[in-house]
């Protein structure tokens, strides 16, 4: 029964982004519907337990009543060269932009040129964001800001630019771009720690890792910051999560990081969740992954055995999945 209630993926990618260029994942199916659990590798089985509660929730329960019909998304822009980034951004339809920056052996002056390229294809009027996934110091971080604002003729805000919450609150304290934090609430044992630091003036809530909309919902509330919803890089089956948090917070005063099935070649199902003129519709369950190509049996087998290993830990036997 525990096999025959999973569906294992493995798509590439269309470049390189965070680090993999082949996304993997496992789809289980409930009495609800389908939920998603797909962990980075870098996720040990302890900190993998939220993310298989979160499919649970969308295979086993269903999802809070929404109060909007549809969400807001940006655009996100990979570390690619500025004429691409470009290409991507003029196409995308949406009037917000996220643009990776300070990857590994990217110099500054290259994210630079990026985001001014984004600007330039987007026009004035749009909003434009960057992320830094934890990679500055606060002196590097306070610089790198400065010159990526003027670049971007004004930036919405700088998302996680360094890994702890004082240095997050070192940088705010420097700088006039709001700061956001992504890494510093889902990976801390208390989420609630970014708010009461003076660390941050948005969250970014991602469902996965933070163990289900519910879960997101208590978090948002509790730190009392506005919110931005954002995808782990899941297929339509797992950002159908995200849409639904996002359909259920109170307020929504940010476009989301929904819209990044664009940076898989496939997906899992036979109408992707893609955005149309920079909004998503939400959906109430989960589509069913009718069009998911399955990984191989040694692909398949690894995420069987993760699922098995992080399903203990949680207290659930495989067979109960």
């Amino acid at each position: 029964m525990f096999a025959e209630q999973t569906r294992v993926y493995a798509i590439p990618m269309r470049t390189r982004f965070r680090g993999i260029t082949v996304r993997e994942g496992l789809l289980l199916r409930g009495d609800a519907g389908w939920g998603e659990f797909c962990p980075f590798a870098d996720y040990s089985d302890a900190e993998s337990v939220p993310w298989l509660a979160s499919a649970r929730e969308a295979a086993e329960h269903g999802w809070p009543e929404p109060v909007r019909d549809r969400v807001p998304v940006n655009v996100t822009i990979p570390v690619v060269a500025p004429e691409r980034a470009a290409e991507i951004a003029a196409g995308s339809g949406c009037a917000t932009a996220k643009v990776k920056v300070a990857d590994p052996g990217v110099d500054l002056a290259d994210d630079i040129e990026r985001v001014a390229a984004v600007r330039d294809a987007m026009g004035p009027s749009a909003r434009l964001r960057v992320d830094a996934n934890t990679a500055w110091d606060v002196e590097t971080a306070v610089r790198a800001i400065g010159e990526l604002d003027r670049a971007a003729g004004g930036l919405e805000y700088v998302e996680q630019p360094c890994r702890t919450i004082e240095e997050l609150a070192a940088v705010r304290r420097r700088v006039d771009v709001p700061i956001a934090a992504d890494e510093s609430i889902r990976r801390a044992e208390d989420p609630m720690r970014v708010a009461v630091a003076g660390a941050a003036d948005i969250a970014v809530l991602k469902v996965a890792p933070l163990g289900g909309v519910r879960r997101a919902l208590a978090v948002a509330e509790a730190c009392g910051l506005p919110c931005v919803v954002s995808s782990a890089l899941e297929t339509s089956v797992g950002l159908a999560a995200g849409l639904a948090l996002a359909a259920a917070l109170p307020t929504l005063d940010y476009a989301c990081g929904l819209g990044t099935l664009s940076l898989l070649t496939t997906d899992a199902v036979a109408r992707p969740l893609r955005p149309i003129d920079g909004w998503l519709p939400v959906s109430r369950t989960a589509p069913a992954p009718d069009a998911l190509h399955e990984a191989d049996d040694d692909t398949r087998d690894r995420w069987l055995s993760r699922l098995g290993r992080v399903a203990a830990i949680s207290g659930r036997r495989p067979a109960d999945i």
